[in-house]
């Protein structure tokens, strides 16, 4: 499972986008690139000299809608999975170089092109953000419409007003077609699949049996036949296979529990303090946290501010990760709902120790394969293919969620961050270690097609 690359390698696709970067600021100061006021003697100001701050506070705020409604994390990763499309193809235009995802990802033939004039382009995505915002969170709309208002003021008085009236359009013209594209990715439809599901798999032969509050069958049990962005379909990542179900203790199967049994111990009583404080600092339970993708998406927002990159950067890096949790929640859930594998809590009280109790609350759906294992590989990969191996500090929960009390953590590189994240869930005793594993190798491979058939640089 483990994943690393040396910090000091060079990664030369990092490196090309900063020297087309370098061009186009270049390239603008020699032309006379203004200040982007509507006299028809300038051109737009290129995304790469604008800051990352449009991008980076709509999605924290992004982050914080997830939370206060507790939005579960698979339709949580959907959201910032288009919200990443919306950013990115809000600001491509401004990106000299870079080309449109229309017709790299499924289903989307075809966007709005802005007209043969000046845009300001931060104004282009904060109409586009603002437009996603709020068709996933209607309830919250004055919160969203304030934001909105207080990033417009931000860039009204350098700002010709044809400037801003002209980009606001343009973002919510591009955001109603990538709304309308979303529209045909199948959600409409799971309400009706998840009144019909049939559970493939019988509690006695290892079937799930539910834990807690929640679905009787699990929540989303059609998630994974959603279309993904990238994927042709989600059997294009399956998992390996779990060891077959048995309750002989010399099978493979009662090994992988006492594994379980024997790391945590009850309650986690067996847990060294750093694994117990990497059970809790990854734990991103809904309503707690912004959800397991969220905790991406928030890196992201933390690399950005460290690395004090241009909204361009911002654009690329969050569509990535958006995308790449997005296909990872898909491929997880249809293998979950395949596999329909009871929970470490069920087996283990059934057939080792009825007292036993987890640390962390045990979610309710299928164990195979880990979500945070297979989403935490996938946004990893995508994020080393772009920014190298690049050592970072996760400040997601002393920004986002500072009454969980929760310090930051530094990581050498993605990989690290994100073996990490898996490892968690059997530290909080909800994930047998071939769920992590295996889901993490999952999230590889998403990562892997998603390199191999996206090209954001022409």
């Amino acid at each position: 499972m483990t994943q690393s690359a040396s910090p000091s390698t060079i990664h030369i696709g990092f490196m090309r986008r900063s020297i087309v970067a370098v061009g186009i600021v270049l390239a603008g100061a020699a032309s006379g690139c203004g200040d982007g006021h509507d006299d028809g003697l300038y051109q737009s100001v290129p995304a790469s000299e604008f800051s990352a701050e449009v991008g980076a506070r709509w999605f924290a705020a992004h982050y914080d809608l997830v939370k206060a409604n507790r939005t579960s994390p698979p339709r949580a990763s959907r959201q910032f999975g288009y919200a990443g499309v919306a950013l990115y193809e809000a600001t491509v235009h401004g990106m000299p170089g870079y080309r449109s995802l229309a017709g790299q990802l499924n289903g989307l033939a075809a966007l709005p092109s802005p007209i043969d004039a000046v845009h300001h382009w931060p104004l282009v995505a904060n109409a586009a953000l603002a437009r996603m915002m709020s068709e996933f969170h209607p309830e919250d709309d004055a919160t969203i419409t304030a934001l909105e208002q207080e990033i417009v003021a931000t860039y009204r008085a350098n700002t010709g007003a044809e400037v801003v009236e002209r980009s606001a359009a343009y973002g919510g013209d591009l955001a109603d077609a990538i709304l309308a594209w979303a529209a045909g990715d199948g959600s409409a439809d799971l309400a009706a699949c998840g009144a019909a599901f049939v559970p493939p798999r019988d509690p006695l032969l290892g079937g799930w049996t539910p834990t807690g509050p929640g679905p009787i069958y699990g929540l989303e049990p059609c998630w994974g036949s959603l279309r993904p962005f990238v994927l042709v379909e989600a059997s294009d990542c399956a998992a390996g296979g779990a060891p077959a179900y048995s309750t002989s203790r010399s099978s493979a199967f009662y090994a992988q529990a006492l594994a379980v049994y024997n790391t945590t111990g009850d309650g986690g009583a067996a847990l060294s303090p750093d694994e117990t404080a990497i059970a809790n600092y990854w734990a991103d339970g809904a309503g707690d946290t912004g959800t397991p993708p969220g905790h991406w998406i928030a890196i992201v927002g933390a690399v950005l501010d460290e690395g004090g990159f241009g909204l361009d950067v911002a654009a690329e890096a969050y569509a990535r990760v958006g995308m790449a949790v997005a296909d990872a929640f898909i491929v997880c859930w249809e293998e979950k709902y395949a596999t329909y594998l009871m929970r470490p809590i069920t087996y283990i009280q059934a057939n080792i120790d009825p007292e036993w109790e987890p640390m962390l609350a045990t979610p309710g759906f299928a164990s195979y394969s880990s979500g945070h294992s297979t989403q935490s590989g996938a946004a990893a990969s995508v994020l080393t293919s772009f920014f190298g191996p690049l050592a970072f500090t996760d400040t997601t929960h002393t920004r986002l969620n500072p009454e969980l009390g929760l310090a930051d953590r530094s990581f050498a590189n993605f990989y690290e961050a994100s073996n990490e994240a898996a490892v968690s869930r059997l530290y909080g005793g909800i994930h047998y270690i071939f769920d992590n594993e295996d889901g993490f190798d999952q999230g590889l491979c998403v990562g892997a097609v998603h390199a191999a058939a996206v090209d954001f640089v022409k």
